[in-house]
């Protein structure tokens, strides 16, 4: 009778552990379903959750009427419209730059569309989509004592934002050159006009378009550094939502959607000078 009730009490140990396990697999395959921001989750919610800036003219910015508006803007309501049938069916969530790879790591958006510039550092923690824009790092600074060369910064302070390529490009390549760092893209730009730095380094695309408004600054250095692209970027291992922007960005390059893009946000900005060309990346 002992041997029976231990054999019997064993069975019973022996069946619960197999249920444990097969819960155990099913609470995984459930998690693994669950990713927030797939484009299943996103189809359910009914919502497309993007980070944009909300101070970076004509990128990504709030008008007069505290609406998003810009060129990064555009193209999130487009996929909007692409996913879910309805451009006003997104959230737009309005970052800093050094808060848009903690956005998308906390779920807080589904991808980014804040003038991101794709990195091998970025790569790492975060997956980009196929590029819509190439930029450089360009330096602007007062016409009444221009900088044309990096080396005319030694020893002088340079202004930046904290999470960018400039700052990464400077502290790498130009040692000796005293970097100011601020949070905010209207922060580095206050600085500048407040006179806190002999020069502003940041993506040439958009301070063409910040000089065209300040009059009294020129973009002194066009060009440093390799050229880079701007991507939409999602939280690492997100395979639905990156196959789908994928997919759908080739779409809108065969349609021509970058070109009708640019003429409708950044054209106005740039002027004659800067062309679609210059600024737009086809897949």
């Amino acid at each position: 009778m002992k041997k029976k009730g231990l054999l019997s009490l064993l069975a019973i140990l022996v069946i619960g552990s197999l249920a444990g396990c097969g819960s155990t697999s099913a609470k995984a395959g459930n998690n693994q379903q669950e990713e927030p921001s797939s484009v299943a989750a996103i189809k359910k919610r009914d919502k497309l959750k993007v980070a944009v800036f909300g101070d970076l003219s004509p990128y990504g910015y709030l008008d007069e009427k505290g609406e998003n508006q810009g060129y990064d803007v555009y193209l999130a309501k487009q996929l909007a419209k692409d996913l879910l049938g309805d451009e006003k069916k997104i959230e737009f969530v309005v970052v800093n730059a050094e808060e848009r790879v903690d956005a998308l790591k906390s779920n807080k958006v589904d991808l980014v569309l804040a003038n991101f510039t794709k990195t091998p550092e970025r790569e790492k923690v975060v997956d980009f989509a196929k590029p819509y824009m190439k930029v450089g790092i360009g330096v602007v600074s007062p016409k009444s004592a221009a900088v044309t060369a990096p080396e005319a910064l030694a020893g002088k302070e340079l202004i930046v934002t904290k999470g960018t390529t400039a700052e990464t490009y400077f502290t790498k390549e130009y040692p000796d050159v005293q970097l100011e760092k601020y949070e905010s893209k209207s922060q580095q730009f206050q600085a500048l006009t407040d006179g806190r730095g002999a020069a502003l380094a940041d993506d040439n695309t958009y301070l063409y378009a910040w000089v065209k408004e300040n009059p009294d600054y020129e973009v002194g250095i066009k060009e440093i550094g390799e050229v880079s692209t701007i991507n939409p970027a999602v939280k690492k291992g997100n395979e639905t939502l990156l196959n789908w922007l994928n997919e759908d960005l080739e779409k809108l390059s065969a349609a021509q959607f970058f070109e009708t893009a640019y003429d409708a946000t950044l054209k106005p900005f740039f002027g004659a000078d800067i062309k679609a060309e210059d600024v737009i990346v086809g897949q």
